[in-house]
């Protein structure tokens, strides 16, 4: 009888753990990775600046409330090289996000490694957008979305750079607050008066302009360039030409460019300045300096026992240029909810909820249809500095490099780190980079 008891009490114990085993076989199973709420989860990898991550954080929990059912595990990797190099590492190990924010010259590897979708498949889907809403996107942000004319990514936000100055300086140095500089001759100009010995000891106590020269092989290095770019196109010129078999970085317009910044750079003896134009501006000791939409939220309270605004970039000897980029939304082929990504994605794209991440984080909007939105056009009202970026977009420019784009970016960092810091002269600097990059881009095309 004893035998049997136990014999039965076994048969229940099994029965019970396989019952037990297939409830949860169920709930945990599936494609669907899902947490603890049962909600299905999109793992997002970003580099928002700190600033920005309490507008994120409302934008998240905005789409949480409007699409419930699903959860956004926003998580942040330290953007430039340590991104990429996460990106790749997770690709390999198969743990890549559902999406991850990108910088566009990102793409071709990951094109290359076979990682992200087409943005077709969803824009042509049964849940797709309209020609008109994709068109609506300003183009440059599309070039910079896409690589050899594939769409393989949608932008998050808008950027470009203005002049951030201190009207208290320009008054003490004798120069109209109201009137920032307007041109490449006014800029230097202004810098020279604004740039001050105190106490006669040979080092400047106050700087007119940063000139935004960082080491080409450290993680800014690509920041480096991507100011540069502006003064490029005012002078005319380009970064490669339309059939990307050459750059073109090494013509007179980049020689110019470039030796504006050399002069400007060493002028003002900057290799013995800061290298953290926010500290010297907070500090009082710089006047100028390029900066984006994206410091605006702290800048209420960080610079608010400063007299300070935001003008366009002074013209070149060309024509007006600023150079427009964002942050790009990547969907990898390792998610298993891709439709569920993409759900966020065009509801991030979307007018109003494009002017309400724009009026809570700084950044600019990807699309015309926003200044039309009545919160949007009240807010540019009250907020001149913000217009001044939004008012660029009409003039920002983007260039895309298809191939070798990291390494060509690099390689021009490196001729501005010679030409700035090392005094080498700007042509042969630029053209020895240019040599390089050159055969970068006949080997990718063969």
């Amino acid at each position: 009888m004893l035998n049997t008891k136990k014999i039965i009490m076994k048969k229940n114990i099994f029965f019970n753990l396989a019952i037990i085993f297939l409830f949860v076989s169920i709930n945990c199973g599936g494609d669907n990775k899902k947490n603890k709420s049962d909600n299905v989860e999109i793992v997002f990898w970003h580099s928002f600046i700190s600033s920005t991550v309490p507008a994120l954080n409302e934008l998240i929990q905005k789409f949480e409330k409007e699409n419930p059912g699903y959860k956004i595990n926003a998580q942040y990797i330290p953007s430039g090289d340590p991104l990429i190099q996460k990106l790749i590492t997770s690709i390999q190990s198969k743990t890549a996000p559902d999406i991850s924010w990108l910088h566009s010259d990102f793409i071709e590897d990951l094109v290359e490694a076979d990682a992200i979708y087409k943005m077709d498949q969803f824009i042509k889907g049964k849940d797709g957008i309209s020609e008109e809403d994709l068109n609506d996107i300003y183009p440059s942000l599309l070039q910079y979305s896409s690589w050899k004319e594939t769409l393989y990514s949608l932008p998050m936000e808008a950027t470009n750079l203005a002049l951030l100055y201190n009207k208290n300086m320009f008054k003490k140095a004798g120069l109209d607050p109201n009137h920032p500089p307007q041109t490449w001759e006014e800029l230097k100009s202004y810098a020279k008066k604004l740039t001050i010995d105190k106490n006669n000891d040979g080092t400047f106590d106050q700087v007119g302009f940063f000139v935004p020269v960082f080491p080409a092989a450290g993680p800014l290095g690509s920041w480096m360039v991507w100011q540069f770019t502006p003064f490029l196109w005012q002078a005319g010129g380009s970064l490669i030409d339309k059939e990307q078999t050459k750059v073109l970085y090494n013509s007179d317009a980049g020689v110019q460019a470039l030796t504006l910044w050399q002069e400007m750079y060493n002028d003002q003896k900057l290799s013995t300045f800061t290298n953290l134009f926010e500290n010297a501006f907070v500090s009082g000791s710089l006047a100028m300096a390029m900066d984006g939409p994206w410091n605006l939220p702290r800048y209420k309270e960080l610079l608010k026992n400063i007299d300070w605004a935001f003008a366009p970039l002074p013209s070149g000897p060309a024509k007006n240029a600023t150079v427009v980029g964002g942050e790009y939304l990547a969907i990898f082929k390792q998610s298993k909810n891709p439709d569920v990504a993409w759900k966020f994605i065009k509801w991030m794209i979307q007018p109003e909820v494009q002017a309400f991440w724009s009026m809570k984080s700084g950044y600019l909007p990807i699309r015309h249809a926003v200044s039309e939105v009545p919160e949007f056009k009240e807010y540019l009202k009250n907020h001149s500095d913000f217009r001044v970026f939004v008012d660029q977009l009409e003039f920002g420019r983007a260039e895309k490099m298809d191939y070798e784009a990291l390494e060509i970016t690099r390689n021009f960092a490196e001729a501005i780190e010679r030409a700035t810091v090392g005094k080498v002269d700007v042509k042969r600097a630029l053209d020895e980079s240019a040599e390089k990059s050159n055969k970068l881009l006949k080997n990718a095309r063969e």
